[in-house]
């Protein structure tokens, strides 16, 4: 379907330029190019048409006729396109060429039209418009067959949990807290009451640094009052642990065996009340097997308020784990060196149907908060984040997180 553009419907009334540049010349057989400039609109077009057909020539100035009897087959390829009747593609082709026709777009009814009677798997805006839907075949889809399997990009499955745990201590007015990888044996020790003969500062479970060797302390006050606590508790109504406190041991540099060091520096910053929570990477010098890292990540967390006690402390890891997903959730007395009472929260799983133990939680003593500048109860919490999600998703290798980049496990999880 075909249409005449504004020219062609000028040319069609007015006639095609190298028409009326044949009309004139057989009047006159020839004529100065001056003067047929001046009486034939489009007067390039015309002559350059008529000499392409062979129909004139230019000699000495003048324009010169060299055929005589032309039959314009373009004037009535106009007129048939205008009747919209067929015309031949010769000049079908010339005319769009030349601008003068153009395809006609089909209306919206059109192409509706085309489809009544028809098998369509979709509705398109056409048939909805028009109220054609109704006229059509719409094709039977089955069901019960699956479609094309789509793999979307995914977080990581460590991501997705760490994002799920800070929106969850974020809804309990929590706010986050981040310290160094590389920490003095100070803050990751001394400052948690951990006396400095503690078999958990041998090389077998922590690593030291070489470079650099040696950490700043924090004001001299504060040390000496956690060098108190340490000797004889005299700052604390406690007996202390009864040795001479080195200050070089509390400065050898190692990697922050757990994020309760954060917690540490916290309790020198905030005021009561105050709840914080921090979720980073910790290392630990283990043996690499199926179910231990030297790398890993733990979540702590730290509530500082005089009027809080044990029954707060297990509503709030009973809210905590509740809102990760977990239904099942009891608590086991235990013993940590650095609080008093201590419990260990476990969650039934029920894919394995066993309980798990998922970290420590418990008061910090005194012996901790006082010399920190906290005199009233903090309630404090860590857990290891691999394991508890190794056993959720039944994998038997926690190395699998990490050293494999295993796309078909992340696709295999349908709620990531």
């Amino acid at each position: 379907m075909y249409r005449l553009t504004e020219e062609g419907k000028k040319y069609l009334t007015d006639g095609l330029p190298e028409e009326n540049l044949l009309i004139l010349l057989e009047t006159h057989k020839e004529i100065t190019i001056e003067d047929a400039r001046n009486k034939i609109d489009n007067f390039h077009i015309a002559l350059q048409w008529a000499k392409t057909n062979k129909w004139v020539d230019v000699k000495n100035g003048k324009i010169v006729l060299l055929y005589e009897g032309v039959d314009f087959h373009l004037k009535k390829s106009l007129e048939n396109v205008a009747k919209g009747e067929k015309i031949d593609h010769q000049y079908l082709s010339i005319l769009i060429k030349r601008k003068l026709v153009e395809g006609e777009r089909e209306t919206e009814y059109k192409r509706a039209e085309k489809l009544v009677g028809k098998e369509i798997a979709n509705l398109n805006p056409e048939l909805i418009k028009t109220g054609m839907w109704k006229k059509v075949i719409l094709k039977k889809y089955n069901v019960e067959a699956s479609g094309e399997k789509i793999n979307p990009g995914k977080k990581h499955v460590i991501s997705y949990y760490i994002e799920k745990i800070r929106n969850v201590f974020f809804d309990l007015g929590f706010i986050e807290a981040e310290g160094p990888f590389v920490e003095s044996s100070f803050w990751n020790f001394d400052a948690l009451y951990q006396p400095q003969d503690h078999p958990s500062r041998e090389l077998a479970d922590t690593f030291y640094m070489k470079t650099p060797s040696v950490s700043r302390l924090p004001d001299k006050r504060l040390v000496d009052s956690v060098k108190r606590a340490h000797e004889n508790g005299s700052n604390i109504g406690s007996s202390g642990w009864r040795y001479s406190w080195n200050t070089k041991i509390a400065s050898q540099t190692i990697l922050r065996t757990h994020t309760t060091a954060v917690s540490a520096r916290m309790l020198t910053k905030i005021e009561p009340p105050a709840k914080v929570f921090c979720i980073g990477r910790v290392f630990r010098n283990e043996t690499l097997d199926y179910k231990h890292l030297p790398e890993f990540t733990q979540v702590e967390g730290i509530v500082v308020d005089e009027n809080v006690g044990f029954g707060d402390l297990l509503g709030y890891l009973r809210e905590f784990y509740l809102r990760l997903g977990f239904k099942k959730i009891r608590f086991r007395p235990s013993y940590f060196p650095y609080t008093e009472m201590s419990v260990e929260p476990e969650v039934y799983m029920e894919e394995r149907k066993e309980w798990l133990e998922l970290g420590g939680a418990g008061i910090f003593r005194p012996e901790v908060t006082r010399p920190l500048g906290i005199d009233c109860p903090v309630l404090a919490w860590g857990l290891g984040l691999e394991r508890p999600i190794m056993l959720k998703l039944a994998l038997n290798d926690i190395r699998n997180f990490y050293d494999k980049n295993d796309l078909q496990l992340l696709r295999s999880i349908s709620w990531l």
